[in-house]
């Protein structure tokens, strides 16, 4: 008989972080004898007025915590839970709810930032994780913080799905760079321009960012971009027909260190080779020579950019890249993540 699984995510299956580290694993958790029923915070509506550049809605944050107290009043024995169960609520009224269940959570950033010097709110995942009956973590730098409050943790990078994404598909005709993200995380190719710009007078490209058409009047000047719909059907198709991929970070953002380097993840699984910023996760997804480059200043961007035009460096890195993607995939750690699950909750 299967074992009921709350399932508590952030988002619903617009949400990249809940689709990929939850709902993209409903098969593995049945396998292993789970009922999983997810329970999202934020429904999609509140993510699309998001990204279409309306803000953050207060009346929907407020619906939805609303939803969530009605459904921690009769939460299954078992939970898998994504940060939190009540955002924004301080750990004693969480706790309340909690009582007398076993809980494992999942981290996949360092949300630690959002509540430092917030008063109750400080502690609150330092509690939670302390509590939990096991803690999942996307990245080495989430899994040394939670390690210092409770052992039973586990490193599940953010995973694909390698069966989505083609082993032969044609390549644009122009050499095309992609970058794939949101409107939020957008300003971290903004912040690039000038090394952007600097590529540009390198190789002859044109940069296809993978996000929202509506974020073309942000193009940053100097630099060829082409603009395309993100939808999770045609991510993984759009990526295959690139030519490398690209993540620029700042290495002056706390929270940016603490990312899970989940395009770099996405590019070897399309066989892309990328250039990256040496920053957090980045430095052990990338192997630099192997499946792409690093950059920092503007000059080692372009340099890079140089070598992957050639053609016999781009296919002997790409190659590369897909065959260390089965690393990342939901193939490997689809039975790993599960298990972990099973022995927590037992």
């Amino acid at each position: 008989m299967s074992v009921p699984l709350g399932v508590y995510t952030r988002y619903d299956r617009l949400g990249a972080s809940s689709r990929l580290r939850y709902y993209g694993y409903r098969a593995a958790f049945e396998a292993a004898g789970f009922a999983p029923e997810f329970h999202p915070f934020f429904s999609d509506a509140y993510l699309t007025r998001l990204y279409a550049g309306r803000g953050k809605s207060r009346l929907l944050a407020a619906a939805a915590l609303v939803r969530r107290f009605a459904a921690s009043t009769r939460l299954p024995e078992k939970l898998l839970i994504e940060y939190e169960l009540l955002p924004e609520l301080p750990y004693g009224i969480e706790a309340r709810f909690l009582r007398g269940r076993r809980y494992v959570l999942n981290f996949d950033d360092d949300v630690w930032i959002k509540y430092e010097g917030r008063g109750r709110l400080a502690d609150k995942y330092d509690r939670l994780v302390a509590g939990a009956c096991g803690v999942v973590c996307a990245n080495d730098l989430l899994l040394e913080k939670v390690l210092k409050l409770n052992p039973d943790a586990v490193k599940i990078p953010t995973a694909v799905d390698l069966d989505a994404f083609p082993l032969q598909a044609e390549k644009f005709p122009r050499f095309t760079v992609a970058w794939i993200g949101t409107p939020v995380t957008y300003s971290y190719l903004e912040r690039h321009a000038e090394a952007l710009r600097a590529m540009s007078r390198a190789a002859e490209f044109e940069l296809l960012v993978i996000a929202k058409k509506s974020l073309g009047p942000r193009a940053v000047p100097g630099v060829r971009m082409r603009f395309e719909e993100w939808s999770p059907e045609n991510e993984a198709a759009l990526l295959s027909r690139c030519h490398a991929g690209i993540m620029p970070l700042p290495a002056d953002d706390a929270f940016a260190a603490g990312k899970s380097a989940f395009k770099l993840i996405q590019y070897l699984a399309a066989g892309l080779p990328a250039i990256a910023s040496p920053v957090g996760e980045n430095r052990r997804v990338l192997r630099a020579g192997e499946t792409g480059f690093f950059a920092s200043a503007p000059g080692e961007w372009a340099e890079a950019l140089r070598l992957l035009a050639d053609d016999a460096v781009r296919i002997r890195l790409s190659a590369n890249a897909r065959s260390l993607a089965r690393d990342y995939s939901i193939q490997k750690y689809g039975p790993i993540y599960a298990e972990f699950l099973r022995e927590a909750l037992e």
